[in-house]
Formats: C-alpha cells, sequence, structure tokens
C-alpha cells in the first residue's frame, strides 16, 4: 500500500516522473500522454488527473516522465506543484493555452515564458511583489532549442498572469467597478512589450524559485485578448507538447 498519498493529488512517491508537464485541462493531460510510451493514467482526484509514461532519450534510456493537470488558474496550480515535489519531481514545464498581448503574436504560435507579471493573488502569500517571478533558465534555454530543431514557430519573454478571466476588455465589464483601470492596464501591458496572459505561471515560477526545482512554460497561442478575441482556435497545442517534450530530452542529457 502507498504511503504518504498527497491529499488533492491522490499521488505518492513513485507514481510520477522526475519530470511533469503541467496542463491545466484535465482533458489535455491525456493528449500528452498519447506522446509517452507505455502511458498509465495514476490518478484523477478533482481537477488534477496525472498520467505517468516514458519517452526515449537522446542515449536511448528510457525517461519516466508524467503530466498532471492542474485545473484552472493560481490556487489549484500551487496545491499541484508543491504536492508534486513532496512526492519527488524536480522538473515542471506547464504546457498551457494564451491570449496575445502583441499584434505580431498570432494564433497558432507558441510562446516560451522567460518571466511573468504578478497579478495573481497566490504568489502574494509567498513572497512580497518586490520579489521577481522567473522561469527556470536551464528550462528556458531547453524550450529555445527544442522549438529551433522541431522548426516551430516561436516568440521568448515576459507574460502575464492573472486571475480574473471576465474582467478583459472582450467581456460586458461594464458592471466591474474597475473596469477604466483594467482598460488602462491592458494598454501598459501591451506597451510594455508583455507577449501573451494566462492564468498560472506566476505562482509556479515563484514556488519554483523558492522550493529549489525547475520550472518552466511553454504556450500555445489561441486567441488575440488585444483584439478582443482570447479564444479563436485552439490550435498550437500539440506543437506546444512536442516542444515541452523534446526540451526533457535536451535536460535529461544534460545531466
Amino acid at each position: 500500500m502507498k504511503k504518504n498519498i498527497q491529499y488533492h493529488i491522490g499521488l505518492g512517491k513513485g507514481d510520477v516522473g522526475e519530470y511533469v508537464l503541467l496542463p491545466g485541462d484535465p482533458k489535455r493531460t491525456e493528449l500528452i500522454a498519447k506522446f509517452f510510451d507505455e502511458p498509465k493514467e495514476i490518478a484523477f482526484n478533482r481537477e488534477f488527473r496525472t498520467f505517468t509514461g516514458y519517452i526515449t532519450g537522446y542515449d536511448g534510456k528510457k525517461i519516466k516522465i508524467s503530466t498532471t493537470s492542474t485545473g484552472i488558474g493560481c490556487p489549484s496550480a500551487a496545491i499541484c506543484i508543491e504536492e508534486l515535489i513532496n512526492i519527488g519531481a524536480k522538473v515542471f514545464i506547464r504546457v498551457g493555452t494564451a491570449g496575445s498581448l502583441q499584434r505580431y503574436v498570432k494564433v497558432g504560435h507558441i510562446v516560451i515564458s522567460s518571466a511573468t507579471v504578478r497579478e495573481d493573488g497566490t504568489s502574494r502569500q509567498y513572497v512580497p511583489l518586490s520579489y521577481p517571478a522567473v522561469a527556470d533558465i536551464d528550462v528556458v534555454n531547453s524550450l529555445i532549442t527544442a522549438a529551433k530543431r522541431l522548426g516551430f514557430k516561436y516568440h521568448v519573454g515576459i507574460v502575464h498572469t492573472k486571475d480574473a478571466f471576465y474582467t478583459e476588455s472582450f467581456s460586458d465589464t461594464e458592471s466591474v467597478p474597475l473596469k477604466e483601470y483594467n482598460e488602462v492596464l491592458w494598454k501598459v501591458w501591451e506597451r510594455s512589450n508583455i507577449l501573451a496572459t494566462s492564468m498560472e505561471s506566476s505562482a509556479l515560477f515563484v514556488i519554483g524559485s523558492v522550493r529549489k526545482v525547475k520550472v518552466g512554460e511553454i504556450l500555445a497561442i489561441i486567441g488575440s485578448t488585444m483584439s478582443k478575441n482570447p479564444i479563436i482556435k485552439k490550435v498550437g497545442i500539440e506543437e506546444a507538447i512536442k516542444v515541452a517534450i523534446e526540451s526533457v530530452k535536451i535536460l535529461d542529457n544534460m545531466k
């Protein structure tokens, strides 16, 4: 019988590999697992669904790898990564979707996050706002190398993390008290060359730094927030998955 089962994710030591890919959507774990050898569903509790399998590294060695869904937003993402760290996971790549904040970041493109704006509440309960939320440099570099090798269109830079989806300019915001303030902020982020917006990376990056594990992120751009169309078409997700898996091979080869 397994010991020390984590309360929320329903997993114990030995259930996951050193490397874990983190989508938000539980359905996406099943899609990611199709790229594994011998994938097995290990647990599905609340929003946290986990598959574990193997990929073949450059030296022919089998690399144990897992995928766990985080659900939507920083609170559940923080719970997920904390409990995965507790059972031995060490390298995390969020494989997410996002809305573009720049005209040149098109639907179907991939964004590799180097850091994120901390407009969430969860990370503030770990460290002050003056503490930066940055991705691990080794993970960022491996994602860039992987995207180049696979020939996918990608951008690298700072992204944005928020808590509230329906306060953006595309929705009916007339009843939102901070309507005008929010509209100004979106323009600020656009002028600051923030590439895209989603809802999990600030907590993941901060916890990764605090807990001394490696965390990175790759995003499939599925809409244009600045054009008031945050979800246009779910494209680029398989490409993001392939880059993340290639990145794991690169990281494992560096050991």
